[in-house]
């Protein structure tokens, strides 16, 4: 089992990998759990349907019972309406300030769930619990939020939890969409942090079916680069914005896709691709680089469609209310080389071309 320590100003909590990682209920958590009033979990659907019994079997070995709500599978929970249904949940449940909650899901679920819990009552605990592998990004570091029409994570609040337990054993019933999608957000935070680890990753034959065994070693490294950014920097005036890498292109074609149309980590595989075309602009990144990645994520499965069945005007409605976006232009996260990112403005004009140039190398 994997741990390592999320270390901030105002808070602290361990993250947990690993295919045992519930006994700690009866154990390390134990305390935790008996000073709740009321323990509850807002479960992703399908997650619930697979392995639900898992979760409740190790908390009734802790002497808990939970109450149990469940709420639609991937991006189709992060609604308002989906939101205020949780909220009425817990008052009606008698749930209180002393409460406790637990995310079971993916990255979706831990973002709704970590939402409600910020915001009922103006805050209770709550406990990641992720299910998938793009959740080892979005599990730690306390971001949540829902997704409105206009665009995605746009109502939310920093709440950090008071633990992550990132049960591996889980990760064995993965879809290969869901996979894909979370080795998206794994290759990003080699991209951001380590030249060498990125190489290595993409001549990985098993990038997209990989072993569970490889994966947890991996999956910690990744949570380790986004814990030693969010410890620096935890409510993104500065470094932690590194951590948005493809994600301003990606956020669109999420949006333009209709949120769970195409994957997160699917979207954030384009968006990256558009951000290393930025890169040999305004970095040192040579063109055959990126288009050995446009390469690598066609070979694993990732699919550049939208960007030729869609026009720049329509991603550039979302892109311009990118939280990021500062007095008309648009932010997007670049990198001088590998493992070293930056912040650069880009007019809508460069954005175009860059979109244009994205079109021709993979159409």
């Amino acid at each position: 089992m994997g741990k390592l320590t999320v270390q901030l100003p105002n808070a602290e909590y361990e993250v947990h990998v690993g295919d045992h990682v519930y006994d700690l209920f009866s154990s390390d958590y134990k305390e935790l759990l008996k000073t709740a009033d009321r323990i509850g979990i807002i479960a992703d659907n399908t997650v619930a349907i697979k392995h639900l019994p898992i979760l409740v079997e190790a908390l009734e070995n802790a002497g808990v019972s939970p109450i149990v709500k469940i709420v639609p599978s991937g991006e189709k929970c992060k609604t308002s309406e989906v939101y205020i249904e949780c909220q009425s949940f817990l008052l009606q449940e008698n749930f209180t300030r002393n409460s406790l909650l637990l995310a079971f899901g993916g990255g979706a679920c831990g973002d709704l769930a970590g939402f409600v819990a910020a915001t009922f009552m103006r805050g209770i605990r709550f406990i990641q619990c992720p299910t998938t592998i793009l959740a080892h990004d979005s599990a730690v570091g306390g971001k949540t939020a829902i997704n409105l029409s206009e665009g995605k994570n746009m109502v939310g609040s920093f709440h950090q939890p008071s633990a992550v337990l990132f049960n591996t054993a889980l990760l064995e019933t993965l879809p290969p969409r869901e996979i894909r999608s979370g080795m998206a957000e794994l290759i990003k935070h080699a991209f951001i942090s380590d030249a060498n680890w990125a190489t290595r990753l993409m001549e990985e034959d098993a990038f997209s079916n990989p072993s569970l065994k490889w994966l947890s070693t991996e999956i910690l490294k990744g949570i380790q680069v986004k814990a030693d950014i969010v410890a620096a920097d935890e409510f993104e005036h500065s470094i932690r914005k590194y951590l948005n890498f493809g994600h301003t292109f990606g956020h669109a074609v999420e949006a333009v896709c209709g949120f769970g149309g195409l994957s997160h980590g699917e979207s954030v595989m384009i968006g990256m691709a558009y951000s290393f075309i930025l890169s040999e602009e305004y970095g040192n990144i040579d063109s055959t680089f990126t288009n050995r990645f446009i390469d690598f994520a066609m070979k694993n499965g990732y699919t550049f469609e939208p960007v030729l069945n869609h026009t720049f005007k329509e991603f550039l409605f979302f892109m311009k209310k990118d939280k990021k976006a500062t007095f008309g232009e648009m932010n997007f996260i670049v990198l001088r080389e590998l493992g070293i990112p930056f912040v650069q403005s880009v007019t809508k004009r460069e954005c175009e071309r860059v979109f244009n140039d994205l079109q021709l190398r993979i159409g």
